[in-house]
């Protein structure tokens, strides 16, 4: 299996944005409404892990203070929070869950740089197998660290929600209808979630990904 695309630049999302919009005039509308759509790329690593772990089922804002603080005492670093104590991971803003499970894929060894030249569904399949990393988190590092091209995080509540607003749905799609919905968008499916989120936040005024 080959790995697919991988976005490397702003071009590369703007080569997707417009082949989107060509496929779905009401993409078109939405790239209109946006305009140009942000990279999104970030470092693969433990630390860009740690931070989709930080950002589940908190709020934007609250994500961000989070990973200020855990910035703040040196708690970003692989090693560092493997041997941190509990208390200091609390003090940070993190839950009992949560420490539990940045602990554990601080210290599961995992090699990061092989997954690089990993299928999408392998890549999502050996982040999952660590206790408290969910496909939607998975699917974001994918995404964000790796650059996948064709990935898409149909669990995610503000792409469920652009998705209604946008198709004139007549409720917010389940994780399985969008998943459904945007296997039209293949192969830039990462690219629709970038306009979707830019579409929610256009519509809602506020951020829908951190």
């Amino acid at each position: 299996m080959t790995i697919g695309r991988i976005i490397e630049s702003a071009t590369c999302v703007a080569e997707g944005a417009d082949w989107l919009a060509a496929r779905e005039p009401r993409f078109a509308e939405a790239l209109e409404l946006c305009g140009p759509l942000p990279l999104r790329r970030r470092p693969d690593g433990f630390e860009a892990l740690l931070s989709a772990i930080v950002g589940q089922q908190v709020s934007i804002a609250s994500a961000a203070a989070i990973w200020k603080r855990l910035e703040e005492v040196g708690l970003t670093d692989k090693d560092a929070v493997a041997a941190a104590a509990p208390e200091a991971l609390r003090a940070a803003g993190l839950s009992r869950p949560k420490i539990a499970y940045v602990q554990g894929l601080a210290r599961s060894g995992i090699d990061f740089e092989g997954l690089r030249t990993r299928p999408d569904e392998e890549v999502i399949a050996t982040l999952t197998a660590i206790k408290g990393i969910g496909v939607w988190t998975a699917e974001i590092y994918a995404m964000f660290a790796l650059g996948r091209a064709d990935v898409f995080a149909a669990g995610d509540l503000a792409l469920q929600e652009a998705a209604r607003v946008l198709f004139e749905l007549p409720e917010r799609p389940s994780p399985a209808h969008l998943r459904a919905m945007a296997e039209d968008w293949s192969p830039w499916r990462a690219v629709a979630a970038r306009l979707l989120w830019a579409y929610y936040r256009a519509i809602k005024q506020r951020e829908g990904i951190r």
